[in-house]
C-alpha cells in the first residue's frame, strides 16, 4: 500500500498490525513524501488487514495490490534481492506506484519464463517512480511485456517500458550490477580516449 500522506501510512500501519496476525512487515518513507506498506503472512490475515486498512486510510491510499499468492522470485525482489542478468533480452518497465509495477511484474513472472532482475520501489531519487527489469528469451520478453501492458494499459500509473533485443554486454553488466547510479562501476568499453 502506497499513501500520500506520511501520517496516514503510520497511523494505518499500526491499525493493520492490530487487526490480524501478520508474519512480516516492511514499511517507511519512500520518495515524494509517500509512504509504502508491505505485508506478508496468511491469504485470510493479510486481506484482513489490508481491507481494514484501505477502510481507514482510503483517502490517503495513492495506489495498493493484492496477491493472495505471490510469486516467490517477486518476494524476494521486493524485499531487494537481485538476480544477475543474462545476455539475452531485456525489458525495463516503469510506472508512477509501486503498487502497479509489483502488481504487473507479478503477472509477467507468473505468465512467462522470465527472470525479474530488480524491483526498485520509489527510491528517493526516482521521484516516486518504480522500476522492474526483466531478462529472457525475446519471446518470452516480450509476451511478458505484453501482459504487463494488458494490466497496466489506460491506467494513469503506467508510464512506460522499453525491451532491448540484444542488450550490448557492458548493459547486461551494468543491469547485474543494479540500475542505481551512485553504486554502479565505471566500465572500461576500449573505445577511442579522448586526450
Amino acid at each position: 500500500m502506497e499513501f500520500i500522506s506520511i501520517a496516514d501510512g503510520i497511523y494505518v500501519t499500526d491499525l493493520l498490525l492490530k487487526k490480524a496476525p501478520i508474519a512480516m512487515i516492511k514499511s517507511g518513507t519512500v520518495s515524494h513524501g509517500r509512504y509504502l506498506i508491505i505485508i506478508g503472512g496468511s491469504t485470510g490475515s493479510v486481506e484482513e488487514s489490508l481491507n481494514e486498512a484501505l477502510a481507514v486510510g482510503q483517502a490517503g491510499v495513492l495506489d495498493y495490490t493484492f496477491l493472495p499468492d505471490v510469486h516467490s522470485r517477486v518476494l524476494d525482489a521486493v524485499l531487494g534481492r537481485r538476480v544477475p542478468a543474462e545476455q539475452e533480452a531485456v525489458a525495463i518497465l516503469e510506472t508512477s506506484t509501486v503498487a502497479a509495477n509489483v502488481r504487473a511484474a507479478e503477472l509477467a513472472v507468473k505468465g512467462t519464463e522470465v527472470r525479474l532482475v530488480e524491483l526498485r520501489l520509489a527510491d528517493y531519487e526516482m521521484s516516486g517512480k518504480a522500476i522492474s527489469v526483466f531478462n529472457g528469451e525475446l519471446h518470452a520478453i516480450e509476451a511478458a511485456m505484453g501482459l504487463a501492458g494488458d494490466i497496466l494499459r489506460g491506467r494513469k500509473e503506467y508510464i512506460h517500458h522499453r525491451i532491448i533485443s540484444r542488450p550490448h554486454e557492458a548493459v547486461t553488466g551494468h543491469l547485474t550490477e543494479g540500475t542505481r547510479f551512485a553504486s554502479t562501476a565505471v566500465r572500461q568499453l576500449g573505445g577511442e580516449e579522448v586526450s
